[in-house]
């Protein structure tokens, strides 16, 4: 399988979605889609036959507002019916709703109220350590999230219990909903900062190629008796240039004419990759 294209195929379901529904964390919908393919399609032993095996790996969106690019990935994965998420998403009394609902298949927890995922994930890992598991936690937070405290406190759990069955990704695109993300709180060298909380770093140049993360994804399993995390330098609105890097596409609906040159800009993207 060709996940470079399959990322910007996925892009396109993703827009599709946002359109349909009406709403979208468009921006870092964008930014975050190679991880979640080089996740689900090249790292992770999750697939639809196999969700209640106890020795799944597991992973949590703790950036929960990337939704839309999450429900495309499952859809492509057999664990939710694409047509089914795109008549239904961000409809009222809808399963199908802005951020991760546990009722719906592949999906361990609720998410969205940023700062909690790493230390549900911390819970997850030392629950596998304990019954002498084998499988990986990962957790994917975007860099704004990163100003909230129980992120530290999961980061210094996680060392204290040498988790290095835990794989953390910081979705590293330096915006959030008010702009740059140093403008509203800084954080100097992210490298060091982790580094100082006992954690093995590794930085992914380009955190939209296929390539480097997963690289970076099998020398984290190669890691013994620390956490890891992959600091991915990602691009908010990755594919469109209408889109890349601007704030402003945070949360925002295409209007028609935005949607058309998107949808082009992708499509050549992917037809460059195939």
């Amino acid at each position: 399988m060709n996940l470079k294209a399959l990322a910007y195929q996925l892009r396109e379901d993703t827009i599709n979605i946002i359109r349909a529904g009406k709403a979208g964390h468009i921006g870092g919908d964008m930014s975050v889609m190679e991880v979640l393919v080089e996740l689900y399609f090249g790292q992770m032993n999750i697939r639809p036959e196999n969700m209640d095996d106890p020795d799944r790996d597991l992973f949590v969106l703790s950036k929960g507002h990337s939704m839309e690019a999450y429900y495309a990935v499952l859809a492509e994965k057999g664990f939710l019916d694409k047509e089914d998420v795109l008549e239904n998403f961000s409809k009222f009394g809808s399963k199908y709703i802005g951020h991760p609902n546990n009722k719906l298949p592949g999906i361990e927890m609720n998410s969205g109220s940023l700062g909690h995922g790493l230390p549900v994930c911390v819970g997850m890992a030392k629950a596998s350590k304990m019954d002498h598991r084998n499988n990986r936690v990962y957790v994917v937070m975007g860099d704004g999230e990163l100003a909230e405290g129980s992120v530290w406190e999961g980061a210094m759990a996680a060392h204290q219990y040498k988790l290095d069955n835990l794989c953390a990704v910081v979705d590293r695109n330096r915006l959030q909903i008010s702009g740059n993300t140093e403008d509203v709180m800084g954080h100097d060298d992210l490298h060091q900062r982790f580094r100082s909380f006992g954690w093995h770093v590794i930085d992914v140049e380009d955190g939209n190629d296929i390539d480097q993360l997963h690289a970076a994804f099998e020398e984290a399993k190669t890691v013994k008796g620390q956490p890891t995390v992959l600091i991915a330098n990602t691009v908010k609105g990755k594919g469109s240039s209408i889109m890349e890097n601007k704030a402003n596409w945070h949360h925002k609906v295409p209007t028609d004419e935005e949607y058309q040159t998107i949808m082009k800009d992708l499509e050549t993207a992917k037809e460059a990759l195939e």
